[in-house]
């Protein structure tokens, strides 16, 4: 911005289902970055189409504007190629400083890196992979990592991977339900992905192989619903009863897992 260039920023909010909806509007985040920038972020009214070009083509050297929640549209989750090719239209290179969403092969991360040259990594994505990289390449042991989400199937390469360089790992969020199905336990209605129980099967035996220590929750937090006024009780990770599901960690495990950390430098 200082040197003149004219910024575009794209991001997403929420999990809009069916088109636009103004709770998960960018509008807000424009103008809070034009607080901390000190100057006016202009909010396109989409994400694609003349209206941004129009917007792009008319802005002035250190411009700052922002598309809106690119979510609005199912493509930019499925990276669709043809709202990939949209979405990268008015632009001449792409910047990626997203490190909590540079995982995903949505249009908005990787999609448009086919369009975009360069397309290059931020300073803080850099920043956030030399810490990580430093931290497990060096990092004191005993070593630990902490693994959470509710999906197995986007954090599969990165279980593996620290695997073999973390001596305990720590599951937790709703990708617990899908390892404890992979044990062979009942898990009622609780979140759990299908298709990648025979994968929590390879990591946990992955795991045995290498002498590696996985701490799963003991004891669950279910509710009957998903809902405010749910009835709730704490039961074991083995007892997860029919029509129920896990929310949470149990007390139990949080203890288990305050002493299976105690020993870790890292």
């Amino acid at each position: 911005i200082e040197k003149g260039a004219i910024v575009t920023v794209c991001s997403h909010l929420g999990r809009p289902k069916e088109g636009p909806e103004d709770k998960f509007s960018l509008g807000p985040c424009a103008v809070r970055m034009g607080e901390l920038l000190g100057k006016e972020v202009k909010l396109a009214d989409d994400c694609i189409g003349d209206g941004v070009k129009e917007l792009v083509d008319g802005a002035k050297d250190g411009d700052v504007i922002m598309l809106e929640n690119t979510r609005f549209y199912k493509e930019e989750t499925k990276n669709d190629p043809d709202f990939v090719a949209k979405l990268a239209a008015p632009f001449d290179l792409y910047v990626n400083d997203a490190f909590g969403t540079a995982h995903r092969a949505h249009a908005s991360t990787e999609g448009v890196t086919k369009f975009l040259k360069p397309s290059v990594s931020g300073f803080l994505l850099a920043k956030e992979l030399k810490y990580l990289d430093g931290a497990i390449e060096n990092g004191a042991k005993p070593m630990a990592a902490i693994v959470g989400g509710s999906k197995v199937s986007s954090k599969i390469t990165v279980l593996n991977a620290l695997l073999d360089k973390c001596d305990k790992i720590v599951i937790g969020g709703g990708m617990v339900f899908t390892f404890l199905k992979a044990k062979g336990l009942s898990v009622g209605t609780s979140l759990v992905e299908d298709d990648y129980v025979e994968t929590a099967k390879e990591v946990l035996s992955k795991a045995e192989s290498l002498s590696k220590q996985i701490l799963l929750p003991s004891d669950i937090i279910v509710a009957d619903k998903f809902d405010p006024d749910a009835n709730t009780q704490i039961v074991s990770s083995d007892a997860i009863p029919d029509g129920w599901m896990g929310l949470d960690n149990g007390p139990k495990s949080t203890e288990e897992q305050k002493e299976f950390l105690s020993d870790c430098k890292t």
